[in-house]
């Protein structure tokens, strides 16, 4: 097994030390699963974080949601000519789906709802550039799909068709708003917000994965498969 694991997110270029803090954070508690691993974490915004975690023979995770620009281009350019392998980004895990049901099955339960009678919104960032964030977020809504029969799903993004109010709309009220996002920042607090009470959205607001109980333990067998 290697003995470093990096974990890596875009981080806040306009408040380095904030995203720097809470990657850092996720990596110690990362860590607690992993006794014979190192595990640290760096954002790609703050300057020479990730360069200054480096260790040869390191895996570096990508906590993205999806396999875009920042881990095809910009993450392997700031990793060239190191020893390191970089790993596929959290948001193309194999194991997501499963242990997203799992999550959401908790939720239902707690709310008194079946699958059967709730909608879930999926709300994800997109791209008006490129079709690879919005079919990440379609293929892993039809992963959920194969494992609860929700009566909808429905993805809405920020920036492309549908939009988010468009998709959010008409849901009743049993109905589960899922953040596609990594983190509770930027588009989750404004956006996302701004649109569900645009359409009266009145369902259940969910926080998005970084923020789930459960993701340090996911992310360190991710890494410990690795």
């Amino acid at each position: 097994m290697p003995h470093t694991a990096i974990i890596v997110s875009h981080g806040q270029p306009s408040e380095p030390e904030v995203g720097e803090a809470e990657i850092v954070a996720l990596a110690q508690a990362v860590q607690a699963h992993l006794p014979d691993m190192t595990v640290r974490g760096a954002t790609l915004a703050k300057e020479g974080a990730l360069e200054a975690a480096i260790s040869p023979g390191a895996l570096v995770y990508p906590f993205f949601m999806a396999d875009g620009w920042f881990t095809q281009k910009a993450l392997p350019k700031r990793l060239a000519g190191f020893d390191v392998t970089q790993l596929a980004p959290f948001g193309l895990d194999p194991d997501l789906p499963d242990w997203t049901a799992e999550w959401l099955r908790e939720e239902l339960d707690e709310a008194g709802w079946t699958a059967q009678e709730t909608a879930l919104f999926i709300a994800a960032h997109g791209s008006g550039r490129s079709d690879k964030p919005a079919s990440v977020t379609k293929g892993f809504a039809e992963q959920l799909g194969k494992r609860l029969p929700f009566r909808t799903i429905r993805c809405g993004f920020v920036e492309e068709t549908p939009f988010l109010a468009e998709s959010a709309a008409g849901l009743g009220e049993k109905a589960i708003c899922l953040p596609f996002f990594n983190m509770k920042r930027g588009h989750v607090l404004d956006d996302l917000p701004q649109a569900l009470e645009e359409v009266r959205f009145s369902g259940l607001r969910l926080e998005p994965f970084g923020c789930q109980p459960g993701l340090p333990e996911f992310i360190a067998k991710r890494l410990g498969r690795s």
